[in-house]
């Protein structure tokens, strides 16, 4: 039976998110109708530029990230603790940008904030409350990111209906050997899919983008873009992707070394591409080596993780606890999970 989507997302349980949404519609996402011609390429732009400005929003970090033809992952990590930080000010101002607000918002982020009464500014923290709640709210984040590309491609192709298959799927990621599988497999989906030959060659991916920016540091992604001709609406920025920190330094970081990553996915990478099979070298890269995970089986998982795993994915422990904690017997994916982990088992 399927989750509620509030059992599926619970922060008491982890911040860590792999999320996967369709196109009903298939090849018209992105890539070319093979009927008409026409190319949608350009939708790729459209979501991977949405994805980046939202996280600048709202208090979801973005880890990797891939825009494949009919649909498109993202690996995330929803920071509530971040949000609860920020002052009335910074959550009206942030909300502003998706939304244009009750009047007494616009005044107060006026000049005619001074005039304002005691009474009208009690209730500018009632609404910022809601605003707080919403901005740390992953089903907030997704329904601002589909229903922007369902109305763009809509209006492009002036016709109307669902654009998205369904809700976005959901998989939740319990430690960081899940983390690392679900970041794996969504950066080499270009390569698994034939689509380039190598992740730092795979257009509209997280992965790309990274390697870019640590050839070129300078290089910046933070242009101010209007997506609304409401003048009270302000312009998204684009925002940095959620840094690489090894030594766990900060709280909201990717807990692996950037170049021990590239060196994991550029192996496995040569072993799930299509048409240049590679081979599964005899030593495991440092850091599967370091978290204790099977390479063989991570291969594999690379190739299928969907497939072979549920609504969460980790450790067999960490899916123990999980069941427990929802009282249930049972979590897909467990005898995955014994696989995959079998060096740190044993």
């Amino acid at each position: 039976m399927a989750l509620p989507r509030y059992a599926q997302v619970s922060l008491s349980e982890t911040p860590w998110y792999h999320i996967v949404s369709r196109c009903v519609r298939r090849a018209f996402l992105c890539g070319v109708d093979q009927i008409t011609g026409q190319s949608y390429e350009h939708r790729r732009d459209w979501i991977e530029q949405r994805i980046l400005q939202l996280a600048g929003v709202f208090t979801i970090d973005i880890a990797s990230y891939a825009i494949m033809h009919n649909h498109y992952h993202i690996v995330l990590r929803v920071d509530n603790e971040r949000v609860a930080r920020l002052s009335t000010e910074e959550v009206i101002t942030r909300w502003s940008q998706l939304y244009r607000g009750p009047l007494i918002i616009r005044r107060y982020l006026s000049d005619q904030r001074e005039q304002m009464s005691q009474g009208e500014l009690l209730q500018v923290d009632k609404l910022a409350d809601g605003y707080r709640q919403r901005l740390c709210d992953l089903s907030w984040f997704m329904k601002n990111l589909n229903e922007h590309i369902s109305r763009r491609a809509n209006a492009e192709e002036n016709v109307k209906g669902h654009f998205w298959e369904s809700r976005y799927k959901c998989q939740a990621l319990l430690d960081e050997p899940a983390l690392l599988a679900a970041m794996a497999y969504v950066d080499l989906n270009p390569v698994r899919a034939a689509m380039s030959d190598t992740p730092e060659t795979s257009d509209h991916t997280a992965i790309k983008r990274r390697v870019e920016e640590s050839q070129n540091p300078t290089q910046t992604h933070r242009n101010a873009i209007s997506t609304s001709s409401d003048p009270d609406i302000l312009p998204l920025l684009e925002t940095p992707l959620l840094p690489f920190d090894p030594t766990e330094t900060f709280t909201a970081g990717i807990p692996f070394s950037f170049t021990d990553y590239l060196e994991l996915v550029d192996t496995v990478g040569r072993a799930v591409h299509p048409q240049k099979r590679g081979f599964i070298p005899d030593a495991a890269p440092a850091i599967l080596a370091r978290l204790g995970i099977s390479t063989e089986a991570f291969i594999l998982n690379a190739d299928q993780f969907l497939r072979r795993f549920g609504a969460a994915v980790g450790h067999p422990s960490k899916l123990i606890d999980l069941a427990a904690a929802r009282n249930v017997r049972y979590l897909r994916g467990m005898a995955k999970s014994k696989a995959l982990f079998a060096a740190a088992a044993a």
